[in-house]
């Protein structure tokens, strides 16, 4: 349609990255909001683990900001759960903690960045803002058609209505199995997921909780199983 001083109207469509944002402090995850939304990013915030892993389940930011230390649950078994859930989105972790084992833990978990408290507001808009450039627009995993769904807070695995408590170790490893539905996660990755950087873990004990962890898929009537790839690792199929 012509624009009646003869000039062509270009009409400019703006699409605004949704950030997920997880922060129990309330002044600080106001503080976080306010910024973001400055930058012209749609932010949806929460409070708890429990509550980031239901509203960013069902409706997948293009962004997730963790904080590590939620009162209710680990940042980083939150992060496993979403990936479990098919939320592929970069994560950005906060947290007080700056040792090389709890960054390394972190990236385990399935992070991509990490910024440790405190931090200034403009080092935390780059680095979103760099995460949002390198993220590759991702079909979302249908991992959740396993029927499965993990619970950080509770440390727990859902099928329907039926829920059997899992141990920190036995989440993180059904977690990184789950977030690759029918691939074969190695050994070496699962370990790494599982268990704190440098910690000694002999050849059998990862065997010991994939155990643990069929038994547990059986009790619960899942018709998922856990493969072993001989001399590789394992897969949940």
């Amino acid at each position: 349609m012509a624009h009646p001083s003869g000039a062509v109207a270009i009409i400019v469509i703006v699409i605004c990255a949704r950030i997920g944002l997880c922060e129990d402090d309330a002044d600080l995850r106001s503080v976080l909001t306010r910024a973001l939304r400055a930058e012209d990013f749609e932010v949806r915030a929460t409070m708890t683990g429990h509550e980031a892993v239901e509203v960013f389940s069902a409706s997948a930011p293009d962004l997730l900001v963790l904080d590590i230390g939620l009162p209710d649950a680990d940042g980083r078994d939150v992060c496993q759960a979403l990936r479990t859930h098919g939320v592929m989105a970069p994560v950005l972790f906060l947290t007080a903690r700056d040792a090389l084992t709890d960054r390394l833990a972190g990236f385990h978990a399935g992070g991509d960045d990490y910024l440790t408290k405190p931090f200034a507001l403009s080092e935390l808009i780059v680095r979103v803002r760099a995460l949002l450039r390198r993220a590759t627009p991702l079909q979302t995993q249908e991992s959740a058609e396993l029927g499965l769904r993990l619970d950080p807070a509770a440390h727990a695995l859902r099928l329907g209505q039926q829920l059997t408590s899992l141990t920190p170790t036995e989440f993180r490893i059904l977690a990184a199995l789950s977030s690759h539905p029918g691939e074969v996660v190695r050994r070496g990755a699962l370990t790494a997921a599982a268990w704190p950087d440098g910690a000694i873990v002999h050849a059998n004990t990862l065997d010991t909780y994939i155990a643990r962890l069929r038994r547990k898929l059986e009790a619960l009537g899942s018709e998922q199983r856990i493969d072993t790839v001989r001399g590789v690792g394992y897969a949940l199929r």
